[in-house]
């Protein structure tokens, strides 16, 4: 005798049938948008009940959350540029190491960076500014390095912008990607790529810098002997 599932009982697949979901909702969401992907494909593609979805995360927006929030952890970038005694240049260099480490990581990593990227262009509404709250402590570690650097004695809405123009730099270089790929062939593929990425966005948020110290009658920020300056 058949009987029903109990929607109130995990679903019969293995452990790992969580990881599956979250790997398939980052996949989809991110190549699709949320609108267009169906609790039924997420199911088929983690290969798992769709009961399984309700009973891990309430339901396709909770699915939805998981995927845009759990794997941001902002502690190691952070970490990468935070410390005082940084020169500038060691301290933009330590920034964007964060921003181009997805693409050191493969196509998963990458996925999830694009989804983030995707809910800021297309925002669902559905996670109430949670993705800015993630991403307020790196801006504001990025504002106090720049108020550090220039010597000044606190944000304005300049120095909100040319922080905003420095992430930018790296927030293009995910959401440009295929169009990077397809108008300059070779550009994001071959040995050191990614090296070779990480130094054009490091000199020119250096010149940024660099401008706005001028702009603003201050002096250069210092910078170490063998700059790319």
């Amino acid at each position: 005798m058949n009987l029903p599932a109990d929607p109130s009982r995990p679903p019969a697949e293995t452990g790992d049938a969580r990881a599956r979901l979250l790997q398939a909702a980052i996949r989809l969401f991110a190549h699709q948008g949320y609108a267009k992907t169906s609790t039924r494909e997420l199911a088929e593609v983690a290969q798992v009940n769709v009961a399984a979805i309700s009973y891990y995360f309430g339901d396709k927006p909770g699915l939805y959350r998981a995927a845009l929030l759990e794997p941001m952890d902002p502690t190691e970038d952070l970490a990468r540029f935070t410390d005082p005694s940084l020169p500038l240049e060691q301290a933009l260099a330590g920034f964007y190491a964060g921003f181009l480490e997805p693409l050191r990581q493969g196509e998963d990593a990458h996925l999830c960076t694009k989804l983030h990227l995707r809910e800021m262009l297309e925002s669902t509404g559905l996670i109430e500014n949670g993705l800015a709250r993630s991403i307020q402590p790196l801006h504001d570690a990025l504002l106090a390095l720049l108020v550090r650097h220039l010597g000044l004695e606190g944000v304005d809405d300049e120095l909100q912008r040319l922080a905003i123009c420095i992430e930018g730099l790296g927030v293009q270089l995910h959401v440009g990607l295929d169009i990077n790929e397809a108008i300059a062939p070779g550009v994001n593929t071959g040995p050191g790529a990614v090296d070779h990425w990480h130094g054009t966005l490091l000199r020119a948020a250096l010149a940024m810098v660099q401008a706005e110290a001028r702009r603003r009658g201050r002096p250069l920020p210092d910078t170490p002997p063998g700059s790319t300056l």
